[in-house]
């Protein structure tokens, strides 16, 4: 993979280091985990939806936790018992723990999860402040007859 080199733009530009440090981060070779596998979709103009398939487990043994635009779901089975009468011949379904980090953009809020058929929902929002939205400025038209003009004296 082709490697390219930052450093002329960090010294032309302020407040651009984290977009850099994103950037850079990027071309590193991804060893990222895969389990569980999970989607990530648009439901609106500004609502989005993450699904996580976690096929056995309940909610009890799911955490998910929303701090400084990180969205972070953990999951923990609980141990089996050892006086099972069952004995567990092949494992095809993963109960091993996991943890998912999800870098959440500016204003995006965690609204909403729930679980559904082995599928964790999580709904997000962008709620973007009223300072932050474009507002329409009004054209004011002058009369004619209230106009003020200026006048220069002829010298």
């Amino acid at each position: 993979m082709r490697h390219v080199d930052f450093a002329p733009l960090y010294r032309s530009t302020v407040g651009f280091d984290r977009l850099f440090s994103l950037l850079d981060s990027q071309t590193v070779a991804d060893n990222s985990p895969t389990y569980p596998p999970y989607n990530i979709e648009r439901t609106g103009e500004n609502a989005y939806r993450v699904t996580i398939a976690v096929a056995g487990f309940g909610d009890d043994e799911l955490s998910i936790e929303a701090r400084e635009n990180v969205l972070t779901v953990k999951g923990e089975k609980a141990e089996a018992e050892e006086g099972s009468e069952n004995e567990l011949l092949y494992r095809g379904i993963a109960g091993r723990a996991f943890e998912r980090r999800f870098q959440l953009a500016e204003y995006v809020e965690v609204k909403g999860a729930s679980l559904r058929n082995g599928l964790l929902h999580i709904d997000l929002v962008r709620v973007i402040p009223e300072a932050m939205k474009p507002r329409k400025i009004e054209i004011a038209t002058a009369d004619n007859g209230n106009a003020k003009q200026i006048e220069a004296n002829a010298a």
